[in-house]
């Protein structure tokens, strides 16, 4: 799932080719707002709220996107944008004289008063990247969450913007077990320096994009920092479970969900007998 610096450069991009013209293509393929018409608007700004798109329209009116697991807001020249409109992955186009922003595979889609943003982001805690963030705010409702640190950053109503990607490289870094729980960390120390981490590290993640990872995406292969094998396992209650990296050696120990079997590199193939591929 994108994370929140992705979903900020994302705005950004939407922003600076839309921002000031009038839309004069409206293609929104979601049922409940299909038969909605923007042309004629004209776009004010485009922000991130989280992991939330917020397209805001001189008219009052607010288009909600979010991206869930697999989409993506794409901005093509109108020359170039035939091709994507015709494609069933398709979910919203809005387009004006000069750029085309195209959402394919979309999670969500909702058109709603700008005065009313809060029924879809209403809900969130601080944004990690927005100008709401708010350290304490943060780390107080890490503090009272009641559960493993991991499931609690993870959580978007703590604060916004955290994936399973910075969430697994801000506990590494601390040296944290994503399953301890925030109950039993120091709000003052422990919290507040991996709050700080966190936004850290989304504010580097806005500017640049680098695959290199100390964790994340890398089970079956040795820590950075120890040589230890990196490890993966399940954090959250269903059905909100999530997939969580970790070095036992660095972080405390094995996972409670983790019984401690091998792993393979995700991506590798087991040898004969073997029934999965990670």
């Amino acid at each position: 799932m994108p994370e929140g610096d992705t979903v900020w450069r994302t705005a950004r991009r939407l922003h600076q080719a839309l921002a000031g013209e009038v839309v004069t293509l409206s293609d929104l393929r979601f049922p409940s707002v299909a038969t909605t018409d923007l042309r004629g608007a004209t776009t004010t700004e485009v922000v991130s709220r989280g992991k939330h798109l917020l397209h805001r329209f001189d008219t009052g009116l607010t288009l909600h996107s979010h991206l869930r697991m697999e989409g993506q807001w794409r901005v093509e020249h109108p020359d170039r944008a035939a091709d994507w409109l015709r494609r069933p992955t398709l979910r919203a186009a809005v387009g004006t004289q000069r750029w085309v922003a195209l959402g394919l595979r979309l999670g969500m889609l909702d058109v709603v008063a700008t005065a009313d943003e809060d029924q879809v982001v209403g809900h969130l805690g601080p944004d990690v990247l927005g100008p709401d963030w708010d350290v304490s705010r943060a780390v107080a409702n890490l503090a009272s969450a009641g559960q493993p640190v991991g499931a609690a950053l993870l959580d978007q109503r703590n604060l916004a913007g955290v994936g399973s990607v910075w969430a697994s490289e801000a506990l590494f870094l601390e040296g944290l077990s994503p399953w301890t729980p925030t109950t039993l960390l120091e709000p003052t120390q422990q919290l507040v320096a991996l709050v700080e981490r966190v936004h850290r590290l989304l504010e580097l993640g806005s500017l640049r994009h680098d695959e290199s990872r100390y964790v994340h995406g890398r089970s079956g292969r040795p820590c950075r920092r120890c040589g230890t094998t990196v490890r993966v396992a399940v954090i959250g209650d269903p059905p909100r479970e999530r997939t969580m990296f970790y070095c036992p050696k660095c972080q405390g120990g094995l996972a409670p969900t983790d019984a401690g079997g091998p792993q393979r590199p995700l991506g590798s193939t087991p040898g004969r007998g073997g029934t999965y591929r990670q």
